[in-house]
């Protein structure tokens, strides 16, 4: 007999290849950007020696870290993590909007000199060209230090803003959806959206608390929480989580896999949440208020199957057996499983891992790999999807025109 190809292998080829890659691109933005970051407020601003060395000296020091802030969990004791994961992401935030307003600095000087040059050229006055391309190093350090001293100033005001948002109150949005094939008998209905709390290192018991206590309070019949819950095994944030069963509702707490959660271990954490008593929807479906009810279903994480190939997301067998009367809810993790949701007859799909952009202006960038961002949108003319802010944030502890939500969606017959 032939002698099987091994499927194992080939997914570990590729989940090897696909982590290479996001180590080799990321590992080179930072070192760029750190490089970047030194010649514009240190070296070129041309400070005194002693500044220049400590400069350099903090710049490699805060570079170095990064790299510590994706290894520090299994090093450091649990006391000291949060504020040492804090310090190293806020860095990377930090850094994007150093990057970011110094770049707009060196933009605005360029155009700059193009026009001055211009208009020299336009006049005729040739030998004034020559002194125009050459300005006086006074001039280019005193520009130099006034773009380095406003991206300073701009980069420490949206941080600071962005920190106070992450950590702020969350929006409590009340979003009604229309759904043709709901019940006259359960118009009304409240579902609790929580997403992407990203527990782990820095967010913990306390703000999980917080959270539970704003989505109790919308009073709703039914909890979805659509995955990205930890940044952590099981064996180090279980005690922390176990707050999770203090969620109020008449129908439970139903839950359905991130991307983070194969990272850090699925098979493990939905035993967890099961222990719970959360119902995990992987790639099911349940009925909720009977008789006269609808379908709820959830499906795994959209690359599940890079992390782990037998926890691919499957919507056929998450829909198989159920009536096709019934309208249907999917909660399923990424907004981009919603070409499949459509195909299949969902009513409305609800998802997060967005975090609405988290940090603008990357928000764009986000609309390179998922069809909406944020808010509640019409796909087709029977499938609508509802993606969430998040509840907690990822990476850098900070959240810019984009806050954190949680959010109850009301089912209108």
């Amino acid at each position: 007999m032939p002698r099987q190809f091994p499927v194992a292998m080939i997914f570990g080829a590729m989940r090897s290849v696909f982590f290479a890659l996001i180590l080799i691109v990321g590992s080179t933005a930072l070192v760029l950007g750190h490089i970047y970051v030194y010649r514009r407020l240190v070296r070129d601003a041309k400070l005194r020696p002693v500044v220049r060395r400590v400069g350099l000296g903090l710049i490699i020091a805060l570079g170095a870290l990064v790299p510590l802030g994706f290894i520090m969990p299994r090093l450091v004791s649990r006391a000291y993590l949060g504020w040492l994961t804090f310090l190293t992401f806020f860095w990377l935030g930090l850094l994007f909007y150093l990057v970011l307003f110094l770049g707009l600095s060196d933009l605005v000087r360029l155009v700059g000199r193009v026009r001055q040059v211009g208009q020299v050229g336009q006049v005729g006055q040739v030998g004034q060209v020559g002194q125009v391309g050459q300005v006086g190093l006074g001039r280019r350090v005193f520009l130099a230090r006034v773009a380095a001293s406003a991206s300073l100033v701009g980069s420490g005001v949206v941080t600071g803003l962005g920190v106070a948002t992450a950590f702020g109150d969350f929006d409590t949005p009340e979003v009604p959806v229309k759904l043709g094939r709901l019940p006259p008998a359960l118009s009304g209905f409240r579902i609790a959206v929580l997403s992407d709390l990203h527990l782990g290192p820095v967010l913990g018991k306390r703000f999980l608390q917080a959270a539970i206590e704003k989505t109790n309070s919308l009073k709703p019949d039914l909890v979805a929480i659509t995955g990205d819950v930890v940044d952590l095994p099981v064996d180090l944030l279980a005690d922390e989580v176990a707050v999770l069963r203090n969620l109020k509702s008449r129908y439970g707490t139903y839950f359905c896999t991130g991307n983070h959660e194969f990272i850090f271990g699925a098979g493990p954490w939905m035993d967890f949440f099961r222990s719970l008593g959360i119902q995990v929807l992987d790639n099911r479906h349940v009925p909720v208020g009977e008789p006269a009810g609808f379908d709820l279903a959830g499906v795994h994480d959209f690359r599940a199957s890079v992390f782990d190939p037998e926890h691919r997301p499957d919507l056929e067998k998450a829909l198989a057996g159920r009536d096709p009367d019934r309208e249907l809810v999917l909660l399923a993790h990424q907004p981009k499983q919603i070409y499949s949701a459509a195909q299949a007859g969902v009513g409305l799909q609800i998802s997060g891992h967005t975090h609405g952009g988290q940090l603008f202006p990357f928000t764009f960038l986000t609309w390179l790999s998922q069809p909406y961002i944020s808010g509640l949108h019409r796909h087709n003319r029977h499938t609508q999807i509802y993606v969430t802010r998040g509840t907690g944030f990822w990476g850098p502890p900070m959240r810019v025109l984009a806050a954190p939500e949680i959010t109850c969606i009301v089912l209108v017959a």
